[in-house]
């Protein structure tokens, strides 16, 4: 029996060694490059896709402990960048070099789907494990902050 996984929304088998990390399979094999490699310790959340929902870091996961749960990276969190996250990224001119900024989207996803009113300090906690080489931590937070009154503001 082949194992398979769910990458957005759609099952691919896993054909590879299952040591193979999560992040070159899906770079690699599915040619989904919107994940990065950074640091390949997962220190840098470079390579921070979603795993059944919890932001997790691919470059240290073995693709056959990701087998049979739903994955979801960047290219996945929506159909045409219009994710609130995505649009506030643009809105508040976050990227420089953009390296990062996958790993950055995808953390703050997984952080907002639980906390619909999060404070400075609850932000700052929640993203401390993503680096950003170019600085824009400001940015960023403002962007988390601006995503989050968008996806859950009042009717």
């Amino acid at each position: 029996m082949s194992q398979s996984i769910k990458i957005n929304d759609k099952s691919y088998p896993i054909d590879v060694d299952g040591e193979m990390p999560l992040l070159w399979f899906l770079r690699d094999r599915l040619e989904l490059t919107g994940t990065k490699f950074g640091c390949g310790m997962g220190l840098c959340g470079a390579c921070t896709v979603h795993i059944d929902g919890q932001a997790t870091r691919s470059c240290v996961m073995p693709v056959s402990a990701a087998a049979g749960k739903t994955i979801t990276t960047i290219e996945g969190l929506s159909e045409n960048a219009d994710h609130p996250l995505q649009k506030a990224w643009i809105a508040n001119k976050v990227p420089q070099c953009g390296y990062c900024q996958a790993g950055q989207i995808m953390n703050a996803a997984s952080f907002l789907a639980t906390n619909k009113k999060p404070s400075s300090e609850d932000i700052d906690n929640a993203m401390q494990g993503n680096i950003c080489r170019c600085g824009t931590y400001q940015r960023i937070k403002q962007a988390v902050v601006d995503a989050a009154d968008e996806m859950y503001k009042e009717a």
